[in-house]
């Protein structure tokens, strides 16, 4: 079992960094491989619409994105986290978001049949992290669905959205106990998510499903 976190933040000690690493504590108190990955950290070129992936759903564009695409892939699940920027994620979420077009698939003669390659390889996991400095959920706009939506269409089931309001200052959070527990709620409840899947798939096999996962 794998999960990754990925912050949509310039700040490595800020407020997403703190609550997207909150709720990734607990699979690492249970031994399970987790990676963090911060967006600042890689230069990501913007999707240019060519549609280079379209036949090997695979990104073309030679830049930093080709060392996240591994991590995603192997991982069961995965955690998104940014803050509130005009009513919508920041510019480096919505950049890795774009990049993932890769993962779509269209039937040729009609491109309003498609599907994410999830849903091929095996449905995956999610929980989304929204920060914004506001105390109103209505002010946060769409930074939870701009996650949600396309996450949703490429195959992963969002099994809780921490929606954190009313933080500003770097690092506040973790001093906030209301936002640490709902992010941590969040990690636990896709931890459990993942253990019942395993527990579920081995009690099918023993019922006679054996061609589950082939």
């Amino acid at each position: 079992m794998k999960v990754l976190g990925v912050v949509g933040s310039q700040r490595k000690n800020g407020n997403t960094s703190a609550l997207v690493k909150e709720a990734l504590k607990p699979f690492e108190e249970n031994g399970i491989d987790t990676k963090l990955v911060f967006l600042g950290d890689y230069n990501i070129n913007d999707c240019n619409g060519c549609d280079g992936c379209q036949d090997t759903f695979r990104c073309i564009v030679d830049d930093d994105m080709q060392d996240i695409y591994p991590k995603i892939l192997e991982a069961d699940a995965i955690v998104l986290g940014s803050p509130t920027y005009f009513y919508n994620v920041s510019g480096d979420m919505k950049t890795f978001i774009d990049r993932c077009y890769c993962f779509e698939a269209f039937d040729e003669g009609d491109r309003s049949v498609w599907m994410g390659i999830n849903e091929i390889l095996g449905i995956k996991y999610a929980v989304v992290v929204a920060v914004c400095e506001q105390n109103n959920a209505a002010d946060m706009g769409y930074t939870a669905e701009v996650m949600e939506k396309p996450l949703e269409a490429l195959g992963y089931r969002v099994v809780s959205t921490a929606k954190i309001l009313n933080l500003f200052s770097p690092g506040e959070a973790v001093s906030d106990q209301i936002a640490m527990e709902k992010a941590s709620k969040a990690g636990e409840k896709l931890l459990k998510t993942l253990k019942f899947r395993d527990n579920l798939t081995r009690k099918l096999r023993s019922t006679g499903y054996n061609n589950l996962g082939q």
